[in-house]
């Protein structure tokens, strides 16, 4: 051990002598930094129609509160399946009312999270370079259309809609050899987009993102589609279902909404 002397002089002019250990100086070590507060995952289950408006959702409220949202786009009808089986959702917004009120009956949604947030109208889809000019469904009936597409009735509204709107226009006998069924809405489009099929029923939210043309269908001619959304129930991050639920319907997520093409609660419906 190396032993230093330290050498006083005392205000007698007596000089003293001390010895002290050196010690080994320990290096300096900045505190611990708390760890990062982990970044809450929210998991929505989404109709097909909501693809493009939900993304840019789910962004902005990231932006606005910190939480990630995850997207489970689909058709409403599987989705519903896979909550009521237990898949681990956080939120389900329906393309139809009646799925959500379903899923309360079962008790997997939370009742009083129950909101409509849109009203969703079909179109008439062909690709810009078809040759064939569709104004109507009866126009369908035409020998160069051979395909159609929509989504599959038996689980998706959408498909529900369009079956509807035919059997209005009287052409939905005489246009069962011609259907093409998709899972869902988007794959229907995309069927149309690929030249698949000569024409597709899909959602205005989606024919409004994709460069083609398209035709309204008029509203009277199928009955309305109501979307809805619910929190399911056990959610893990059940006070931010509740908060995106809100979002949608708010001053940040209606102006959105109806950029894509929906109709409101409480506005009038597009002619």
């Amino acid at each position: 051990m190396r032993v230093r002397f330290l050498c006083l002089v005392s205000m007698c002019g007596m000089a003293v002598c001390l010895f002290a250990c050196a010690a080994p100086i320990a290096p300096l070590v900045p505190p611990t930094a708390a760890p990062p507060t982990p970044t809450k995952v929210l998991t929505v289950s989404a109709a097909a129609d909501l693809t493009f408006a939900f993304q840019e959702l789910g962004k902005l409220f990231d932006q606005a509160t910190g939480t990630r949202v995850v997207f489970n786009f689909g058709s409403t009808g599987l989705l519903a399946q896979q909550i009521e089986q237990g898949a681990p959702i956080d939120v389900f917004a329906a393309a139809n009312v009646s799925f959500v009120d379903e899923l309360i009956a079962r008790d997997r949604l939370l009742a009083d999270t129950k909101q409509l947030y849109a009203v969703g109208r079909i179109t008439l889809w062909t690709r810009q370079d078809s040759p064939m000019k569709i104004e109507t469904l009866r126009d369908l009936l035409q020998p160069g259309i051979k395909h159609v597409a929509i989504a599959n009735p038996d689980h998706a509204p959408y498909g529900i809609a369009a079956r509807e709107a035919m059997q209005s226009a009287g052409v939905w006998d005489a246009l069962q050899p011609k259907l093409v069924l998709g899972d869902n809405a988007l794959a229907t489009l995309q069927y149309a987009q690929r030249g698949d099929v000569d024409v597709a029923i899909a959602p205005l939210s989606l024919s409004l993102q994709n460069d083609g043309r398209w035709v309204l269908i008029p509203a009277e001619m199928h009955k309305p589609i109501q979307q809805a959304l619910g929190v399911v129930k056990g959610s893990a991050h059940e006070a931010e279902a509740r908060a995106f639920a809100a979002f949608i319907n708010g001053p940040v997520g209606r102006p959105i909404m109806r950029k894509y093409g929906f109709v409101l609660p409480g506005e009038s419906p597009l002619p």
